[in-house]
Order: C-alpha cells, then sequence, then structure tokens
C-alpha cells in the first residue's frame, strides 16, 4: 500500500445550493447534543454519526459546515473523520458490511467468507457496488474473538458466520431494500 498525498492546502472545496448540514439537523444539535457537553468540541463525533448516517458519507462541504457551527477548525473536523476508519469521504452502500480480518477470525475462516463476499458482489474491500447497495470492509477486531468469525452488517453484529448465513444476509438485506424502494 502506498501513501496517496493531496495538496489539500490549495484545495477549492465544492459547496452545494444547499447546505448538508439542514436547519432541522442544527436545531438538534443546538438543543440536544451541544448541552451534554462541557465544549462544543465534544459533540463533534455525535454530528459527524448523524451526517454520515444521514448522506451514507460526510462530504467535505459538510465538514466545513460542521467546523462553523462548532467554532472549531476545518482541519479537527477532517482529522476526526480520516481517522476514524467508521467515518467516510464517499458514499457507502445501503448495506455496509464489515467483515473482521483479525487473529481469532483469521483462524477460525474468516478468508473464505471475505472471499466469498468479494466474488458474490464482485467487489473488493472498500468498495461498493455499481447498484448502491452494498460496501465491503475488512475490518479490525470487533470484539467478539470468542464467537468468530464474526461480521457487521450495517450496525448489527452476527456471530459464528458461515457462507450460508453471509447469503441469507446478503439477501435479506437486499429484499429489504427493495420492499423499502416499493413503498
Amino acid at each position: 500500500m502506498s501513501w496517496k498525498t493531496h495538496l489539500s492546502g490549495t484545495t477549492i472545496v465544492p459547496r452545494p445550493s444547499t447546505p448538508y448540514c439542514t436547519p432541522a439537523m442544527i436545531a438538534q444539535w443546538q438543543n440536544v447534543l451541544l448541552p451534554r457537553y462541557a465544549t462544543s468540541h465534544g459533540a463533534l463525533m455525535p454530528i459527524l454519526h448523524d451526517v454520515q448516517h444521514t448522506y451514507r458519507h460526510i462530504p467535505y462541504a459538510a465538514m466545513l459546515e460542521i467546523a462553523a457551527f462548532l467554532k472549531i477548525a476545518p482541519s479537527e473536523v477532517l482529522d476526526t473523520v480520516s481517522f476514524y476508519e467508521e467515518y467516510t469521504t464517499d458514499p457507502v452502500g445501503k448495506c455496509v458490511i464489515g467483515i473482521c480480518h483479525t487473529f481469532a477470525c483469521e483462524i477460525c475462516g474468516h478468508k473464505a467468507i471475505l472471499d466469498h463476499v468479494r466474488k458474490r458482489l464482485g467487489i473488493e474491500p472498500h468498495e461498493t457496488t455499481a447498484d448502491g447497495m452494498f460496501t465491503l470492509l475488512a475490518m479490525e477486531c470487533l470484539g467478539s474473538c470468542d464467537t468468530a468469525p464474526v461480521a457487521l452488517f450495517n450496525d448489527t453484529l452476527h456471530e459464528r458466520l458461515t457462507i450460508e448465513l453471509v447469503d441469507q444476509l446478503i439477501d435479506a438485506a437486499r429484499a429489504q431494500a427493495t420492499q423499502k424502494a416499493a413503498h
């Protein structure tokens, strides 16, 4: 893996005609989140979670809006987004599949599961299917070593995975998305 550098100091961030941080979001943050923290900076991660959940990624323009709202440097927002694996600057699929690839899961056969998902969905880790349905991640320890191999499907942990169970979970996620689209 190589490091990719960006000339970020002179990057111009395109701004949409309507802000990412809607008046409703800002009101919620102002009235519910900020009172929980001694400083406004403390609300950064919950705000990032909210934006990530709403847009399935955190656009750079949204980072500027968040920084202005919290009265912190935009670089502090970008540092947080780039540090944590759960935040992304590129849109992720409606279903994010995070397969643990640390030691316990490796011993218990995570590679066969990861290879199966890669082949079935036609994507590599950190890629999203062309239809925007699935994003595949190879994740660090999910904290369930005694039930390895494990994976997250969105925010739900699934333990003692088998290829058959993974196929059922993928089919269920696709069916749920189809059902939501029909309503």
